[in-house]
């Protein structure tokens, strides 16, 4: 398997797992996508840690040496507009596309132990939430050289960074350096390498000791208001805190009454 999947009480750790620079394959984004399905199924695990093997980089993105994948034989073209799921195909966009698509309320803390380029940016902003770096971790979104542009996760990142920054990175192709990152709160932390899956797992365990349904209501919020105007994200506010409050009441949990003592 070249993404592991590996639970300890309350959290899993998911580690990309491919050479030296653990370049995604095709056959790769289904292996993620199925995994990530697991993760937010199981209610045993909280939170979620993902990280690279090894120490040269967290993921270098899509391994353009490797082939898409069969193309159909009579419109090759395409197959580049209308994104494929099919289980004997390596076409893309397919898997990659729908993982993006995932609705996530379940934290994941990076553990981000090298660079993240290409794809492996893209995942590392639509798949964690905090991040730890080490501080050699720089990003790079180098799409643009190779006639992929579009595909080089600017609608990540331009919610992340002010537009000029994301301009810069995804219009020159430039690398942006631990330290920047920092600046611009892509990363939570620099700490030295050895540090770096230590910590993230000790976030980790102080959200997994928390409810829940507490952070899955803050996890939400906090995406979904960003994409509504200011009354209608206080409404879902109010209305998540509601439920939340409810359950638990009906629990008995801070100072409610089970309702089965009613």
């Amino acid at each position: 398997m070249t993404i592991r999947y590996e639970k300890d009480g309350h959290v899993a750790t998911i580690t990309i797992d491919n050479g030296k620079v653990n370049a995604f394959t095709p056959e790769m984004h289904k292996q993620l996508h199925d995994i990530m399905q697991e993760f937010m199924a199981d209610r045993s695990v909280h939170v979620g840690i993902l990280t690279g093997a090894g120490t040269k980089a967290f993921c270098a993105g899509d391994d353009i040496k490797t082939p898409n994948g069969a193309q159909p034989p009579e419109d090759a073209l395409a197959a580049h507009f209308f994104p494929s799921t099919d289980e004997d195909t390596n076409l893309r966009p397919g898997w990659e596309r729908e993982l993006r698509k995932m609705e996530r309320y379940k934290p994941i803390i990076g553990a981000i132990n090298g660079p993240a380029l290409g794809m492996g940016a893209i995942y590392m902003l639509n798949l964690t939430d905090i991040r730890v770096a080490a501080p050699h971790a720089f990003i790079g979104l180098p799409e643009i050289a190779y006639g992929m542009a579009g595909a080089g996760g600017s609608t990540q990142l331009a919610k992340h960074v002010p537009p000029a920054v994301a301009h810069w990175m995804v219009l020159l192709g430039e690398r942006m350096p631990a330290e920047d990152c920092l600046k611009y709160a892509l990363y939570n932390e620099v700490k030295p390498a050895e540090e770096v899956l230590p910590r993230a797992r000790e976030l980790a365990d102080k959200i997994a000791a928390l409810p829940p349904i507490s952070v899955r209501v803050e996890m939400e919020v906090t995406k979904k208001a960003m994409d509504l105007p200011k009354a209608d994200a206080l409404s879902l506010s109010a209305h998540l805190y509601r439920l939340q409050r409810a359950a638990f009441w009906a629990s008995g949990e801070y100072g409610g009454t089970p309702l089965s003592e009613e």
